[in-house]
């Protein structure tokens, strides 16, 4: 499920319907990929490690009650909402702003770049649109910047197209490109009709990598591909193309049986990237194939769909992975951009990277080798009774760090507020099917012995979704919030004459407990701190 209910809070930035500002501080200079330079915000998540750190101090427990709006603007600048009154607006306003070198640059509500002084709120400049019909849009989550010393520039996605400004202007250049934009549908085959990203460009060296977001079931299962692509931040032209579903010849293809990989789609990056740029690696979260919660179609370990791919940045070159969950049924996708942090384990200093999951576990791979820190054990789980569906035998799981959140649908994790309310709560999963983590997706029956499928736990937004973790660098310390919310994972039969695939999601609705209350004990949100020089939690707040 590539979601937006729960959005990243940033220390420094408000971003919902507008921009407020309370405070703006410099601080000492880091690593480009271990915190934040300067008082800079360069990337979507502050630097290209994704490790959302910034060491400034000047706010801290003692004052931030005494923090004040100072400015606020709104979420397109009246220039544009001059040339149309009647410009409709989103409403899902949810960009984080860049602050480079003195100014702030964010996407507005229809997804234009804006750049404006971080003191003030005062515009600077507005992208305009290549044509006047193109002034409506949707909003976008950020934008990316690239400078090689002289040249500065901002990147941005809108639609269906990739977009290069001068930094200092706005204006456009001509020559990125076909008038000054790159067309994001072509180069993804026939099936891919129209373009939509949830991420935000992300730029390493000189290209600027582009993910995709794509509908979790489909009514086919003849779907376009989620590929990766890098552009060139100049030219526009393209670097190179990383087929997420491994195509003829290519490395992984055999986890597709029966030439499935012909006609499988989908398993995009949805969400955002990594990058080490001493190595010049690329982290990048694959998610599902289609469709997302039966596999019947596309028997086997379906690489690269939920997946942490290590690629190299100038070529695309494939370094190493890991596969997250084998043949994905319950939309486990990797929800964030991995997360990179030097540590210490046993003595032995380690570059690392850390994807945390939807299903409330924390991988930590070497981000050099692809070798787990802590070892990862291949587990049985249990297996579908769906016909045509073969799940996977074992799914890896974690030695440490242990998981941030409550994982399997099971009695023992019930409500027992009070003795009948528990009673309540056991009456309402007698109508589903339940277990510990991993267990299928079920068929949603109407007869008076079938069920109204499977009450997954964690559900598709998590356990950790799009906000995904913060590194201390100086503590060592990991911060991840996660949330315990249930979803039921129900399967109807395909209409043939609608679609066909065998089986498609039913209603995946959310399922509550007795009178109005959570069916599953507290807490349902919670930030875990997680030492990862050890593997272990050092405490968890709800």
């Amino acid at each position: 499920m590539q979601t937006s209910t729960k959005e990243a809070v940033m220390r420094r930035l408000g971003c919902i319907g507008s921009i407020a500002i309370a405070l703006w501080a410099s601080a000492g200079v880091l690593d480009a990929q271990h915190g934040t330079t300067g008082g800079q915000w360069r990337t979507y998540n502050g630097d290209s490690g994704s490790t959302k750190y910034a060491p400034l101090d000047q706010i801290n427990k003692n004052n931030v009650t005494t923090l004040r709006i100072l400015w606020r603007r709104p979420a397109v600048d009246p220039t544009l909402t001059a040339k149309d009154p009647k410009l409709r607006i989103p409403p899902n306003f949810r960009a984080t702003p860049l602050m480079v070198n003195g100014l702030l640059y964010a996407p507005n509500g229809v997804g234009l770049a804006e750049a404006f002084n971080p003191a003030t709120g005062k515009t600077v400049w507005v992208q305009e649109p290549v044509a006047p019909n193109e002034l409506e849009g949707d909003s976008t989550r950020g934008v990316a910047y690239w400078t090689d010393g002289r040249d500065e520039r901002i990147l941005v996605q809108r639609g269906e197209y990739l977009y290069a400004v001068n930094a200092k202007t706005g204006k456009g250049y001509p020559d990125f490109g076909e008038r000054g934009r790159i067309n994001l549908t072509h180069g993804l085959g026939p099936l891919m009709t129209k373009f939509y990203w949830t991420g935000a460009p992300f730029v390493i060296r000189d290209v600027v990598i582009i993910g995709a977001s794509m509908t979790d079931s489909p009514g086919s299962k003849d779907q376009p591909r989620g590929d990766v692509r890098a552009f060139d931040v100049r030219t526009g032209a393209l670097r190179w193309q990383f087929h997420t579903i491994p195509q003829a010849g290519e490395f992984g293809n055999e986890t597709w049986e029966n030439e499935s990989w012909k006609y499988s789609g989908e398993a995009p990056v949805w969400a955002l990237f990594s990058a080490d740029e001493d190595l010049g690696y690329v982290y990048m979260p694959v998610t599902s194939p289609t469709s997302d919660m039966y596999g019947g179609h596309r028997l086997g370990n379906n690489l690269f769909g939920q997946s942490l791919v290590c690629v190299k940045a100038d070529t695309g070159e494939r370094v190493w992975h890991f596969q997250l969950t084998h043949h994905d049924l319950w939309d486990f996708d990797p929800p964030a951009a991995p997360m990179l942090a030097d540590i210490r384990v046993d003595g032995r200093p380690i570059k690392a990277v850390v994807q945390v999951t939807k299903q409330g576990f924390a991988y930590v791979f070497d981000r050099v080798t692809g070798k787990p820190v802590w070892p990862i054990e291949e587990r049985p789980v249990p297996q579908s009774s769906t016909p045509g569906e073969r799940t996977s035998p074992t799914q890896p799981f974690p030695t440490k760090p242990p998981p941030f959140d409550r994982q399997g649908s099971t009695a023992d994790n019930l409500i027992d507020f009070t003795p009948q309310l528990r009673q309540e709560a056991l009456d309402i999963v007698k109508q589903y099917v339940t277990g510990p983590l991993f267990t299928p997706p079920s068929i949603r029956g109407s007869g008076p012995n079938q069920t109204k499928g499977t009450i997954q736990l964690p559900g598709s937004v998590g356990g950790a979704d799009w906000q995904g973790a913060a590194f201390d660098p100086e503590s060592g310390l990991m911060y991840v919030p996660s949330i315990t919310t249930p979803f039921v994972a129900d399967l109807l039969p395909g209409d043939p004459a609608k679609t066909n695939l065998r089986f498609t999601r039913g209603t995946r609705e959310w399922v509550g407990g007795p009178r109005g209350l959570p069916l599953f004990k507290p807490p349902y949100g919670r930030i875990t701190a997680i030492d990862l020089n050890r593997g272990e939690h050092r405490w968890m707040v709800a």
